[in-house]
């Protein structure tokens, strides 16, 4: 999701104008939020997601630290938030592992500290143990309610499990709190959901102004507004983000992989693929390793692809090694690209039980589309369709369903609303949607 840092004082006298749902941020007369539970920068950037300086040493320094005062609960929550970075700097995922058991020793010497829940709650989202991280989240709500990052936590947890109007009163409220960074991309991306892209775009400039110039939170942002102008075919627009993301901050391997689809959008296949290789030796996380695969197999390089395609397979097998649960993103993985259909669709009906958002609900209807099961299907390609999303990807898996039932009319419709939402949204499929489309 989105994350934060200190805000110029225009941006902060703008907070009382944002709207999420339709609402404005209200003003219940609380007092104002608490100072951060982490004193001076390092821990506040950690707990933001953005590294505080050189994160390898870092954790080398609180290890020494933790040798001489073993009972140091905060520095264990620190080393625990390190942890957490390094494995977002590194794709290495046996970092959330030593996250855990950080993280759990200064729990039992401080079994009440809302920073270490907080922490917890950060490390089961990026576990994708949503359950768990709300129920975290919310304690540690209740130990500092005027503190505006358990908020985030519990809001994050609630959109992926598709509680809508929760997620975004939580957001307003997180907000009101504490306009920052990671606030207004919180409701940049409700507002996404929504189907307001323009609206999304303003609360993602506010975010950016809230970088305060910071090189790592600056190419967060920028990237994050690249996105955004790509789901919406404005490629142009996308690479200048994701241009000024790599200014920011050279080799950042987010805006690599975001600007590597721009050159195969603008064409330039083989530049694509020389960026999303940099982003993969960079960070290999399975979206980048996907990425490149799919640049490859559109350049024709067949033998490349497949071995990146198996790489994602033992990079899934290594998150799953380290608690990271990946049912629907390697059950959407595999539909997308024909492989294991049946088990894949066990696997999106798992996923859908326990994160019943309408990206679940998406993913499920299409690996019933991808399994023959197009009736079924239908429903949750409604349900995933609720919010107003002018998402290509979920207008493409439509048109695939009323296609599968006979429906022509229906589905040429909503291949050409994919093509004219975004006529870049899939480097296999967009191609498919054209043709269906004519």
């Amino acid at each position: 999701m989105r994350k934060r840092l200190a805000l110029a004082g225009t941006v902060a006298a703008l907070a009382a104008t944002v709207l999420l749902a339709g609402g404005a941020l209200r003003n219940s007369g609380e007092p104002a939020a608490a100072g951060p539970l982490v004193a001076g920068p390092t821990g506040d950037r950690l707990e933001a997601g953005f590294a505080a300086g050189d994160t390898a040493g870092l954790i080398r320094s609180l290890q020494d630290k933790l040798r001489s005062e073993p009972d140091d609960s905060r520095s264990f929550t620190l080393l625990g938030l390190a942890y957490q970075q390094r494995a977002r700097e590194t794709g290495s995922a046996d970092f959330y592992s030593r996250s855990d058991r950080a993280l759990r020793r200064s729990l039992a010497l401080a079994p009440r500290d809302p920073l270490t829940l907080g922490a917890l709650g950060s490390l089961a989202l990026a576990r994708h143990d949503f359950r768990r991280a709300l129920a975290l989240g919310r304690r540690a709500q209740r130990l500092a309610p005027y503190s505006a990052r358990n908020y985030g936590v519990v809001g994050d947890a609630l959109i992926e499990l598709g509680r809508y109007e929760q997620a975004f009163r939580t957001f307003d409220r997180m907000a009101e709190l504490k306009p920052s960074l990671g606030a207004y991309a919180r409701v940049s991306y409700a507002r996404e959901l929504l189907g307001r892209p323009r609206a999304a775009e303003q609360a993602m400039n506010l975010a950016l102004d809230a970088t305060g110039g910071q090189p790592e939170p600056t190419a967060w942002t920028h990237t994050e507004l690249g996105k955004l102008a790509f789901a919406q075919g404005q490629v142009g627009k996308a690479g200048r983000h994701f241009r000024a993301a790599l200014r920011a901050f050279p080799g950042y391997a987010f805006a690599l992989d975001g600007l590597a689809r721009v050159e195969a959008a603008d064409g330039h296949l083989e530049r694509g693929v020389a960026l999303a290789s940099q982003a993969t030796e960079q960070t290999p996380l399975p979206q980048f390793v996907a990425t490149l695969g799919d640049l490859q197999l559109a350049a024709g390089r067949q033998r490349e692809a497949r071995d990146q395609f198996a790489l994602v397979g033992a990079i899934e097998q290594l998150l799953r090694a380290n608690g990271v649960r990946t049912d629907l993103e390697i059950a959407l993985f595999n539909v997308d690209h024909g492989r294991r259909l049946r088990q894949s669709l066990v696997s999106a009906r798992r996923a859908h039980r326990e994160r019943p958002s309408i990206e679940a609900d998406d993913v499920l209807a299409w690996a019933l589309t991808r399994n023959g099961h197009c009736q079924e299907a239908l429903g949750y390609s409604r349900r995933a369709l609720r919010l107003g999303s002018l998402d290509a990807s979920k207008f493409f898996h439509r048109g695939m369903i009323e296609r599968c039932l006979g429906r022509s009319d229906a589905a040429r419709g909503w291949f050409a609303r994919a093509i004219d939402t975004n006529p870049h949204f899939s480097l296999v499929w967009a191609p498919v949607a054209r043709r269906y489309a004519s």
